[in-house]
């Protein structure tokens, strides 16, 4: 089980710092939709840089132009990929063409799916390495969390991987953990934490729990 630290609000500095603080707790460095939008896939080219023994996910929620966007990230040194998952099937077989042609990854971010049973035999057949359980930060101020949806899709899902965000923390993270989980996503937790280093050792300790 892997733990995903999501960048999204930080500027690049503060980010790098955050990363070289915890470090020995991350195994996947995701550079967040709005990181992307601010720094470009230059954030991406950074940390892989930085930091390269660390796989990196680029945030891209894909929902368009699948391949040329898919290689933007995969080109800049990124592992993995998104693509939303609601968006046409053609621009997803672009991403997984992209992908497989440089051996990465696809995850098709799950956030506004209204057929979660129906999709995912969709995205399975047609290859998604990653599904991804997201419930976004506006749907978290209505009071909507993710752990139904996870339960839901591990019913589901019989090949791919399966990822979960959404306002997951150290105190909430075991409840996740037993639903057995790829990999789970912790973002503000973490970032916005008093004491970063000590929410993610936490974290990261609740995840080798399972192992």
């Amino acid at each position: 089980m892997k733990l995903q630290v999501a960048l999204d609000e930080l500027k690049l500095n503060d980010a790098i710092k955050l990363i070289e603080d915890i470090r020995e707790y991350v195994d996947i460095i995701e550079i967040g939709t709005p990181f992307i939008i601010a720094e470009g896939v230059h954030a991406v080219r950074k940390f892989k840089e930085l930091f390269p023994e660390k796989e990196i996910l680029s945030d891209e929620k894909i929902m368009d132009g699948g391949y040329f966007e898919a290689e933007l990230g995969f080109e800049a040194g990124a592992d993995y990929v998104t693509v939303l998952s609601v968006t046409d099937n053609l621009t997803i077989q672009g991403c997984l063409k992209s992908a497989n042609e440089q051996g990465k990854k696809v995850v098709a971010d799950m956030l506004c799916c209204a057929d979660l049973s129906t999709r995912v035999q969709e995205l399975e057949s047609m290859g998604v390495h990653i599904l991804a359980v997201h419930t976004g930060a506006d749907q978290q101020a209505e009071g909507r969390r993710p752990i139904d949806d996870l339960k839901l899709m591990k019913t589901l899902v019989n090949k791919a991987q399966v990822a979960v965000a959404g306002g997951i923390n150290s105190k909430t993270v075991k409840d996740y953990v037993a639903l057995d989980p790829d990999i789970i996503i912790v973002g503000s937790a973490i970032s916005n934490a008093s004491n970063p280093v000590e929410e993610a050792r936490l974290i990261k300790a609740a995840l080798k729990e399972r192992v």
